[in-house]
């Protein structure tokens, strides 16, 4: 996993504390708001981060790899029916694909009042995984007891099984 700086800790720890706790979710909303580079109500998955944290800051120079994956990530989740309401307060929005759906959860995120904070992560499968050579994401959220508003979205990105170079 060494090539893939954005797999590590450092990587998601960085990018976490622009999501979590809810203090920081607020402080991104209140920064991407103030951004002419972005629209918050429309914005998609992979249109905050840099704007977030400027490339400078990633570490190993991760930034450059990761837009590039993001890019390959989109086009794979776009490929991908999706069958899963956005969240049990919004059972009637089904989202036609997975991307659709990762970037209705990150606008839920943003523009709920207040935020809705989210935990990221980026896993490799598995060779002998199903579909091991294309992007998944899993999204699960979390719900205060007895409530159908979300309090927490888990955000796992899947990347595809690539054996290491060299």
């Amino acid at each position: 996993m060494g090539s893939r700086p954005y797999r590590g800790k450092p990587f998601r720890d960085l990018m976490n504390s622009n999501y979590f706790p809810l203090a920081n979710m607020k402080k991104s909303v209140a920064k991407l708001k103030a951004s002419d580079d972005i629209d918050v109500p429309t914005l998609e998955y992979g249109q905050y981060h840099l704007i977030l944290t400027p490339a400078s800051k990633w570490p190993e120079g991760s930034a450059k790899h990761w837009h590039k994956e993001k890019g390959r990530a989109r086009v794979d989740l776009s490929a991908q029916l999706n069958t899963v309401p956005l969240s049990r307060d919004e059972p009637g929005v089904i989202p036609l694909t997975r991307c659709d759906l990762l970037d209705a959860c990150v606008r839920k995120c943003f523009n709920s009042e207040p935020p809705i904070p989210m935990k990221t992560n980026i896993i490799m499968h598995a060779p002998s995984d199903a579909l091991a050579d294309r992007h998944e994401i899993r999204l699960e959220w979390e719900y205060k007891r007895g409530s159908d508003k979300p309090t927490l979205l888990h955000l796992t990105m899947v990347c595809p099984h690539r054996p290491e170079k060299g």
